[in-house]
């Protein structure tokens, strides 16, 4: 875990209770163990040499079944509580459909799953969302894509392309859970996450989504596909940026995604914190008035 997530992490503790702090603790002890263990942080993980990759991995139907085979999965239970399992496991849960759930598909950054992941998905559980986590660094071929502790991005254009599919994917595969509203379907990300649900295209009506939450990014890019939104008419998207996000401090990806939030998507909204303890951050969930911001753009949406 880096410098800079460590700082995030003890914010969040700064503004828990001391009940919540203990237990937030003790879910933190636990989790990078879970992820170094699994190899799905840049910690952990061994990555595939860029000449290796090839346009058939991206969206290799083998590849993309391991990414949602060990997805996390959170499902809400009565008083803020939720299961927490993989789709791998569900089968030891014996999980019906008789309530559809709104469900929220939520895609990490360019690290993979860390301390934050876990935070993120556990609050939309707490909140009443399903949600599903697929974890691109579970293919068998992965290429690095990222130097966090550089803040430097972009190892492998490409990246984007394969976590667009494995969203695609995901989102699709969700659909056909007995405890999921197919029609209640979000898509949420952080950072290269955030990137992947701005640029996501569906390749057909089975891939749509209710609406889409980016978090830390900019929509600006020196690459083409990697800028501006592509939310279709119809699906409204929320999107949150620090005004001086250190990660977007360059000619390419500074700005902000105001310009490219569409009228045409009733309900979207660009929210740009300059407050001195926002404005410099990456991760923003850690605070709770970005929490409010996003359960309320979810329940309105719902």
């Amino acid at each position: 875990m880096g410098l800079r997530a460590n700082h995030l992490i003890c914010a969040w503790l700064r503004g828990l209770s001391k009940s919540s702090y203990i237990l937030a603790l003790l879910a933190l002890s636990l989790t990078p163990v879970i992820a170094v263990s699994t190899g799905l942080h840049n910690s952990s993980r061994t990555f595939t040499p860029v000449s290796e990759m090839n346009r058939a991995d991206w969206n290799d139907p083998v590849e993309m079944e391991r990414v949602w085979q060990a997805a996390l999965v959170r499902i809400p239970k009565p008083g803020g509580k939720y299961l927490a399992t993989t789709i791998k496991e569900l089968h030891a849960h014996n999980l019906r459909g008789d309530g559809k759930l709104p469900a929220v598909i939520y895609l990490h950054g360019c690290s993979g799953i860390w301390e934050g992941t876990h935070m993120r998905i556990d609050f939309l559980a707490a909140n009443g969302y399903a949600v599903i986590a697929p974890p691109s660094m579970a293919r068998k071929k992965y290429p690095k894509s990222c130097e966090p502790e550089q803040l430097r991005g972009g190892l492998y254009r490409d990246t984007l392309r394969i976590r667009q599919y494995d969203a695609g994917y995901a989102i699709e595969k969700a659909k056909t859970l007995p405890w999921v509203d197919a029609d209640r379907i979000f898509l949420m990300g952080l950072s290269e996450g955030g990137i992947t649900v701005a640029t996501f295209r569906s390749k057909s009506g089975d891939a749509s989504v209710r609406a889409r939450v980016i978090e830390g990014w900019t929509c600006q890019a020196g690459w083409r596909e990697y800028r501006g939104i592509k939310a279709p008419e119809g699906e409204p998207v929320l999107t949150l940026l620090g005004a001086n996000d250190p990660w977007f401090q360059n000619p390419y990806t500074g700005g902000e995604c105001t310009g490219f939030v569409k009228k045409r998507n009733d309900g979207s909204k660009s929210v740009v914190y300059t407050q001195e303890d926002l404005s410099h951050k990456h991760g923003l969930l850690e605070d709770a008035r970005v929490r409010t911001e996003v359960l309320n753009f979810l329940h309105a949406h719902q």
